[in-house]
């Protein structure tokens, strides 16, 4: 049976005459926040070595006061932790803030939900009001939810289960790390997706839309790469010259970790494909490129090329050359 964490609270001498309290855990405990185990917390305030009047000690008395406090209140957590009880102060803690912390490093997408999420509890949500009711009732708002950006506009069947998929995933997380009670998963119904038709560039269009001037140098180039290589535009904003490398049949390839997926890919890419990066340099391949372009200059250049299909950034991936280019390299490269 594990052997339940003591919690000791220690004091450590600094500068000027004074010592910095900090509870010492034995054996060490897991920091929610880096995942790494850890002996030390450190409280953030000190008391005075040696006080030297009444003012002093009645200053150490009420630090080590608060100090014990603080050390009984992680002594209760480490229990309850370690024999998944929930904390009870957890409860009353801040669950917008904790979804808000959980976006940091995250595709845009959780960013969107967390804004959805916001709304919907009006901007305040503890962790305790995070039931499968509510849940279920953030599920409803989803179906009838408009667009944020574009807010005349009902969001899209795959928008809605993307995002309700995502705030599931948070669920998931919330009660594998025994910050909720119940795993809320286990009662919602999922939102399915919808087949959707997508449109694409054909080989004839793709020639035609790379002969348009745009007024954009960076946009056309980054479009076209798209094209060539089926990559998102989160991918090839955050693409540097440190992921082009040479692949084993010394053709072009990028190495990258899509952001969408957090996988690890080689993709082999075509000579012109290679040639759109343009010179070679240090930092990202594609600066200057911004989410604004992808909208209204876009469209200009498209519609100045003649196409008459609704392309975006993201359907203009769905190249239908591109696929199979990719995968006759890859079978040069593996055979």
């Amino acid at each position: 049976m594990a052997t339940c964490a003591k919690v000791y609270l220690r004091q450590k001498p600094i500068t000027k005459g004074r010592m910095s309290l900090y509870l010492d855990y034995w054996p060490a405990v897991r920091n929610p926040h880096t995942g790494r185990l850890s002996r030390r917390e450190f409280l953030g305030f000190y008391i005075y070595a040696e006080p030297k009047n009444d003012i002093e000690r009645d200053y150490n008395e009420a630090m080590l006061t608060q100090g014990e406090l603080i050390r009984c209140r992680r002594q209760e957590q480490v229990i309850n932790k370690q024999f998944g009880f929930m904390d009870r102060h957890q409860e009353k803690a801040d669950f917008l803030d904790y979804f808000k912390k959980m976006c940091k490093g995250k595709p845009q997408k959780w960013e969107i939900v967390y804004r959805h999420f916001e709304i919907f509890v009006k901007g305040k949500c503890l962790f305790e009001e995070v039931t499968v009711e509510l849940c279920t009732k953030f599920r409803e708002y989803l179906l009838t939810a408009n667009n944020l950006r574009l807010t005349h506009r009902k969001l899209s069947q795959n928008s809605i289960a993307g995002d309700f998929s995502t705030f599931r995933g948070l669920l998931k997380v919330a009660y594998r790390d025994k910050l909720l009670k119940e795993n809320i998963n286990d009662y919602l119904d999922k939102i399915e997706w919808e087949d959707v038709q997508k449109e694409y560039l054909t080989q004839d269009e793709l020639i035609i839309l790379a002969k348009t001037p745009c007024k954009i140098d960076v946009l056309k180039r980054a479009s076209l790469f798209s094209c060539l290589t089926g990559l998102r535009i989160s991918d090839i904003e955050n693409l540097t010259w440190n992921n082009l490398r040479i692949a084993p049949d010394k053709g072009p390839c990028v190495r990258i970790r899509t952001q969408k997926t957090s996988t690890e890919a080689i993709l082999p890419i075509s000579y012109e494909a290679l040639e759109l990066c343009g010179e070679r340099g240090e930092g990202k391949v594609f600066k200057g490129l911004t989410r604004s372009m992808i909208n209204v200059p876009l469209k200009n250049w498209i519609e100045a090329s003649g196409i008459k299909k609704h392309i975006t950034f993201h359907t203009s991936r769905h190249y239908d050359l591109s696929f199979p280019l990719k995968i006759n390299r890859l079978q040069k490269i593996t055979s």
